[in-house]
């Protein structure tokens, strides 16, 4: 239980790094975008919402595809797709059920759920930031 428990670790660390870094990423983005279409037209904001969808997409597969590679390096699943479709329903907390690690690598699996589950509830946070800084959704214009 201790290899799963510290593998788990270091994989949610590099996944808050990479999703600090991507966050920071799509922030430069948006900012070279808002510049370039100066926001003043809803298609402007259509655009930038569009690449903050987009750009936490590839956050966020980048972290499930770490997983799998995580998986597959330490022989938890047999071949990278079955890794890479498990890591997918763990992350975003589907758990189907259909895949299961054998039991000494169960608590990682659990970790990256937990894992996925925060790192979702922070891309929300941003992109409901996001849409009412920059987007369509400007704070009191909708509701």
């Amino acid at each position: 239980m201790f290899a799963d428990l510290a593998t788990g670790t270091i994989i949610i660390g590099l996944t808050v790094l990479i999703h600090t870094f991507g966050l920071m990423a799509i922030t430069r983005a948006m900012a070279k975008l808002v510049l370039y279409f100066r926001m003043h037209g809803s298609r402007g904001r259509v655009i930038a919402m569009i690449t903050v969808v987009m750009g936490l997409f590839a956050v966020l597969t980048t972290e499930i595809w770490l997983w799998a590679v995580c998986y597959r390096l330490l022989g938890v699943l047999p071949d990278f797709e079955t890794a890479l479709y498990f890591s997918t329903v763990t992350f975003s907390t589907i758990g189907y059920g259909d895949i299961v690690p054998a039991n000494g690598w169960r608590m990682l699996a659990a970790l990256e759920g937990i894992n996925g589950f925060l790192l979702i509830g922070w891309s929300t946070a941003y992109l409901i930031a996001a849409g009412t800084r920059v987007g369509p959704f400007r704070a009191g214009e909708h509701f």
